[in-house]
């Protein structure tokens, strides 16, 4: 499908960006195609685009073969969306979703036979995730892991600073720890404001994240507490972040046995590392 400029689109339906959306619409047209490479490697696979806005991204999808779950909240996108990809629905290479994407289930959208094992097709998330609600896409992306092929999402810059930060980095927080234990991170692109209408005032990048076939850690209750508990006192040792989780001897005598020196930050440990002191608190 040839791209249509998203202000000619807006034009059209007489609309205009809601800021209150978070809407930043992508205009250039070779990062559109880059994008949707990186999502569709291959016809027959199934994306769940999250915030479908103008059918940019979803029509360079759709022409490379794919099958397009568009999850849209905006109730005058949604018509805009069933008009410029009219032939699209009709011929059900497209669902379009009415919904908040933070309180969608992916399992359901990512379609019936989701198991250990993927078959033929891929199984992609991906979208420009709305700064206001990153940290909790993101979170709702971790438990399909599994079941997903990979996700690619365009976010801040700074974000994706943070989401592939190593142990003791300046970006280095809860988010990376998270987001590692159970994928693999590439920053794919950096896409600068100037390619966004209307332009935002920081740069963007494009993250694919590839399910890790062992992940580095499960995310359990103990693993979530220790990792709050580190970063939420980034100046402690892990003996004083970590006092509130450990107060009985035998979870003390449990730390220390890990052979985790006590005595550095939280900042510094690997996700591995903080698997460890999780099961000794368990």
């Amino acid at each position: 499908m040839s791209f249509v400029d998203p202000r000619v689109v807006l034009a059209r339906h007489g609309l205009r960006p809601k800021h209150s959306f978070g809407q930043n619409f992508l205009v250039a047209s070779a990062i559109v195609e880059k994008i949707a490479a990186l999502c569709a490697e291959r016809p027959g696979a199934r994306v769940v685009e999250i915030g479908a806005g103008l059918g940019t991204l979803t029509s360079a999808l759709l022409g490379r073969g794919a099958h397009v779950v568009a999850i849209e909240r905006d109730r005058e996108l949604l018509p805009v969306l069933r008009e410029e990809l009219a032939g699209d629905l009709a011929r059900g290479a497209l669902e379009l979703v009415e919904a908040d994407a933070a309180s969608v289930d992916l399992d359901a959208l990512l379609g019936e036979g989701l198991g250990e094992r993927l078959g033929d097709g891929e199984r992609v998330v991906a979208g420009n995730l709305p700064y206001q609600i990153t940290g909790r896409l993101l979170e709702m992306t971790i438990p399909v892991a599994p079941r997903i092929t990979r996700a690619v999402f365009m976010v801040q810059k700074e974000v994706a600073d943070r989401l592939i930060a190593p142990p003791a980095g300046e970006a280095y927080g809860q988010l990376t720890v998270f987001v590692q234990a159970s994928f693999a991170v590439e920053r794919a692109l950096i896409v600068r404001a100037g390619c966004f209408h209307p332009a935002p005032r920081v740069d963007s990048a494009v993250v694919v994240l590839r399910p890790l076939v062992s992940p580095r850690a499960i995310e359990t209750d103990a693993f979530r507490k220790v990792v709050h508990a580190a970063f939420g006192a980034r100046r402690k040792t892990l003996r004083n972040a970590l006092a509130g989780l450990a107060q009985a001897p035998e979870k003390r005598a449990a730390l220390e046995a890990t052979g985790i020196d006590l005595g550095r930050r939280g900042e510094t440990l690997s996700v591995e590392e903080f698997a460890a002191l999780a099961r000794a608190i368990e």
